[in-house]
């Protein structure tokens, strides 16, 4: 029964591509930012949308209704599907000239000098795969840590366009993929993951004060193979241009590999997301079950 559900569903996401391709780029995010906004609180629990805000609405202020950040959370979330098949034009350097603005490229560049491999955390933050395109346009190894869609008939597309497009090595979640993720390291690769997820393997660990299963990978491969860490925050603004901000890197040089190290990086990285988030609640998918 799944299989067959599945099938249908890709159908029409197939059928959605063609016509985004066929209108072009900016007519299909108008179009399909309409139909998100529609549609999406139909297919996704509005309840687990407004758990999520209500969790977080206590960080932030702001003059945005709950339902104006909803209504723009969706919003984005329909222009992010439509971009998936205009990440070609997203490669092109009149793109990064046009329409993205980098704040902090220089510790991109001097981490692609001293060729030593780093870990690259981000949120899903407005057009999220910009942070690993905009990694491996600035010549640094990378190999990217992802989450498979269930969706077997999607899957296969999506792991083609971000191999060709966003980055080459593609590493799935889970053991498998830590064991991976050790072997791109050894060889010099730095590593980049989305930590804002619920991950059944991770530590119950505050996250905007309520406890969330949290991955402590990054943590992890960072004490046992010494590199430093590095935040990435992405923002998109009303016209469609972009903002990436590189944090300067976290040290964990002479930080002792033990669990109590491993938990005060993991709660620190969650601190640093938090505020990724409340800088704009909008720009952050709020679909997903982070509480469970």
């Amino acid at each position: 029964m799944k299989f067959i559900k599945y099938f249908f569903q890709a159908l029409i996401v197939y059928v959605f591509f063609f016509i985004i391709k066929l209108i072009g780029l900016n007519s299909s995010r108008k179009i399909f930012s309409f139909i998100f906004k529609k549609l999406g609180p139909m297919i996704k629990s509005e309840d687990i949308v407004n758990t999520n805000l209500n969790i977080i609405s206590k960080f932030f202020k702001g003059s945005k209704s709950k339902d104006k950040i909803i209504s723009d959370m969706w919003s984005n979330y329909g222009k992010v599907f439509v971009e998936y098949i205009y990440l070609h034009k997203f490669k092109n350097k009149s793109f990064k000239t046009e329409q993205l603005r980098i704040d902090g490229k220089e510790i991109l560049e001097e981490i692609a000098r001293e060729g030593k491999p780093v870990i690259f955390i981000s949120a899903h933050l407005a057009n999220f795969e910009l942070m690993s395109m905009e990694i491996t346009r600035q010549n640094i190894n990378l190999a990217t840590i992802y989450r498979p869609l269930n969706n077997i008939f999607l899957n296969f597309f999506m792991e083609y366009l971000r191999k060709k497009y966003i980055c080459t090595n593609q590493i799935k979640k889970g053991l498998a993929g830590t064991r991976q993720a050790i072997y791109f390291l050894k060889k010099n690769y730095s590593i980049a993951l989305m930590i804002d997820q619920r991950v059944s393997e991770g530590k119950l660990l505050p996250f905007f004060n309520k406890n969330a299963l949290t991955t402590t990978i990054p943590a992890q491969l960072a004490l046992k193979y010494d590199c430093n860490i590095v935040p990435i925050y992405i923002k998109r603004d009303d016209n469609n241009f972009f903002e990436i901000k590189i944090y300067k890197p976290i040290e964990t040089k002479n930080i002792e590999n033990n669990e109590k190290n491993k938990i005060e990086i993991s709660l620190k990285l969650n601190n640093l997301v938090e505020e990724m988030i409340v800088r704009d609640p909008a720009q952050w998918i709020l679909t997903h079950n982070r509480w469970k």
